[in-house]
């Protein structure tokens, strides 16, 4: 557990708890692969960032739990885009082990998918907030917004920075956002400390995906727990190939926008040297620190607390981690 997961250890280990027994299912193999995808740990920070927001506003009083159950909502719709991703991206391997479709095939996958949506709506309708409905819906549909537009990215070596930023936000700050907004909304905080913490999810989810876009390029694969360069395998035009495309040289810009092109591995040693020359990677590590920046000073909104403090740490650890 790193150090920022220890102030709301308690709160943690319920939110583990209540994501098992909101897994139960008559049908046996929505159980398994459930129960599989939570054994696969993770970082779990989505569910973190509503109970550090929770408690950081003075929420819960002893009678009210309800940010555990926001929190199992927010990392069922997260586990649910990953299943569908990794159905999309043929991928074989995350926090490694073996997806679930290289498990159990692309059908099962996606219907245990939309099983993990629907209970977290279900679950929505139960805390019995419209607004939290509002959001959290609304980020849903902004999420499968992103896909089907990484989708049509996809070996497209034309695609620049404006266009991977709306991605990255639609894919993964959007829920970033959400997490922190919701447990403002759910804790009754004023607008101004709402609006901050909106903006400290935006910023961070930003940074987080950014980094994650570099790792592909200088990341191990078992501290990944995913294989290196599966970014450009796939095709994907993220922001170290599309500055290293803008800053080489005419044949180094070919060379990327081919591999972008058809896909694949048969050039990743010489791409990984071409974005560490050109400086990509020390570029999109500038612009994740300015997203991190950006979030922190957004804490200022907040009262002095542990929580604001693993809210800073957190965001400092979104750029300086390895994995």
């Amino acid at each position: 557990m790193l150090p920022f997961h220890q102030v709301v250890k308690g709160d943690f280990a319920d939110v583990n708890q209540l994501i098992i027994d909101q897994l139960h299912s008559n049908v046996g193999l929505v159980e398994n692969i459930g129960q599989y995808l939570v054994e696969a740990g993770g970082k779990r920070l989505r569910p973190l960032l509503v109970l550090l927001s929770a408690n950081a506003l003075g929420y819960p009083d002893a009678d009210k739990r309800k940010h555990l159950d926001l929190a199992a909502i927010i990392e069922f719709i997260h586990t649910a885009t990953l299943l569908h991703d990794d159905v999309v991206d043929l991928s074989e391997m995350r926090r490694g082990r073996l997806t679930a479709n290289a498990k159990w095939g692309n059908a099962p996958s996606v219907l245990v998918g939309d099983f993990l949506y629907s209970r977290a709506f279900q679950m929505m309708v139960a805390i019995g907030n419209m607004g939290i409905m509002q959001i959290l819906s609304d980020a849903t549909n902004t999420i499968s917004e992103g896909e089907v537009q990484q989708l049509v990215n996809a070996k497209d070596p034309s695609v620049d920075e404006d266009n991977y930023f709306n991605v990255i936000y639609k894919k993964t700050a959007a829920l970033f956002e959400a997490a922190c907004e919701t447990a403002a909304v759910l804790s009754g905080a004023p607008d101004e400390q709402r609006q901050a913490l909106k903006r400290y999810g935006y910023h961070l989810g930003l940074a987080f995906q950014m980094v994650d876009d570099a790792l592909d390029y200088e990341g191990d694969a078992k501290a990944l727990g995913k294989n290196v360069g599966d970014d450009l395998a796939e095709g994907k035009p993220t922001l170290p190939l599309i500055y290293a495309m803008r800053q080489g040289t005419e044949q180094q810009a070919e060379l990327i926008a081919q591999s972008i092109r058809e896909g694949g591995e048969e050039h990743l040693n010489e791409i990984v040297t071409i974005v560490r020359d050109t400086g990509a990677l020390k570029y999109t590590a500038d612009c994740a620190k300015d997203q991190v920046d950006k979030a922190i000073a957004e804490l200022d909104w907040l009262p002095a607390s542990e929580y604001r403090q693993a809210m800073l740490d957190l965001a400092q650890f979104a750029i300086a981690r390895t994995h």
